[in-house]
């Protein structure tokens, strides 16, 4: 198979799809590997590498998108890329369809076959394609709340772990899955006062003996999450729904009781955000105010670090990139129904039923559209 990756265009992102040990390994398999001049030179992967590791260089995303059978990305495509999709290609990347019907529209209109990193599954229950970004941005949400906690950025001036004889800063975190449990680990460790409020017990269960007592866990209940949220200095947004809209759990009511200057980090933007007041940002122009407090919905938040972020996502990602070469698209999606858990678009249709409720579009069961 003729595997193609393309250089990021969001703004300020620089990860890849895959970084050169990735290539070497398809090429091992006997796939082709085309990748796009200067895809990943800026994180310290320059097409020497590439070309090592067995590649061969593209001069444009077009070219790549004109050959490929299969496509490698990082984020979602943009309105560019739709235009240069083909049908029966197959795109494999991160997708969050469910806040974004252009895309949708633009994905079942090129008639290519759209699998997303974050709905694939495992057999625990977990998104193995999402949690290490997940992880990532949960650290990183602690280190963009703190920095926007400063006066000069606009917040209420409050160091989180505080100093003898100043209390902590407060921090709440909605949700106890990756990214909560990575930004508790964060905001911990620098002294922060830390309450996460989680709707399973189990978990609740699970982050108690993790942190000994050093984390507060709090039913999820709106009048909780009301309470807690008027009197944090930072709330980081950590709340998912596999393949849906991220429910709004902070209302603009509950924003206006909050602390002037407290910030609001809303890692989960991608899926539509948890916060009634959240609009999607970038790393050029990361925060903005409402009613006083400070938001921080950055959409692609790993690509600060993009380096680490392109390693960690590869280790994750390889296996099925390997699988979908070696098998085709089709005998890998049938053969393991976890990956088949990633098809959200094929061939016209909508193939996850929580994108096709929440944008209105008829749903086609994978299996069925496999089939057909």
């Amino acid at each position: 198979m003729l595997v193609g990756v393309p250089k990021e265009i969001k703004v300020h992102e620089y990860r890849v799809g895959l970084p050169p040990a990735g290539v070497r390994e398809l090429i091992q398999h006997g796939h082709k590997v085309l990748v796009q001049k200067n895809a990943g030179t800026s994180i310290g992967f320059d097409d020497a590498h590439y070309q090592s590791a067995g590649a061969t260089l593209a001069d444009t995303a077009e070219e790549i998108f004109a050959k490929a059978e299969m496509i490698v990305k990082v984020k979602e495509p943009q309105p560019n890329d739709w235009k240069l999709l083909r049908e029966n290609q197959v795109l494999f990347t991160y997708l969050h369809l469910a806040p974004d019907p252009e895309q949708t529209k633009g994905l079942i209109g090129s008639g290519a076959i759209a699998i997303a990193y974050e709905t694939v599954t495992d057999t625990h229950g977990g998104l193995p394609l999402l949690a290490p970004m997940s992880e990532v941005a949960g650290r990183m949400s602690i280190h963009a709340g703190a920095n926007c906690l400063e006066k000069a950025k606009g917040g209420r001036g409050v160091l989180l772990g505080g100093v003898p004889g100043v209390a902590p800063a407060d921090v709440v975190i909605l949700g106890g899955g990756v990214v909560g449990m990575q930004a508790a680990r964060m905001a911990s460790g620098m002294g922060a006062h830390v309450v996460i409020i989680e709707r399973s017990i189990p978990r609740m269960r699970y982050l108690d003996d993790v942190f000994g007592g050093r984390v507060t866990t709090i039913f999820s209940t709106a009048q909780a999450i009301d309470e807690q949220v008027s009197n944090a200095d930072l709330v980081i947004g950590g709340v998912l729904i596999a393949g849906a809209a991220a429910p709004k759990l902070v209302t603009r009511e509950m924003l206006k009781r909050m602390r002037r200057g407290a910030v609001v980090v809303d890692v989960a933007i991608d899926q539509g955000g948890c916060f009634e007041t959240s609009k999607a940002t970038t790393h050029a122009e990361p925060t903005y105010e409402v009613d006083g407090i400070i938001h921080y919905c950055v959409a692609n938040m790993p690509g600060a670090v993009a380096r680490t972020s392109t390693l960690a996502l590869s280790n994750a990602t390889l296996p099925f990139v390997l699988a979908l070469a070696d098998k085709g698209y089709k005998k890998a999606l049938l053969d393991d129904a976890h990956l088949m858990n990633g098809l959200n678009v094929h061939r016209g249709k909508v193939t996850f039923e929580a994108v096709a409720r929440d944008l209105g579009h008829k749903y086609t069961a994978a299996k069925e559209a496999l089939a057909a």
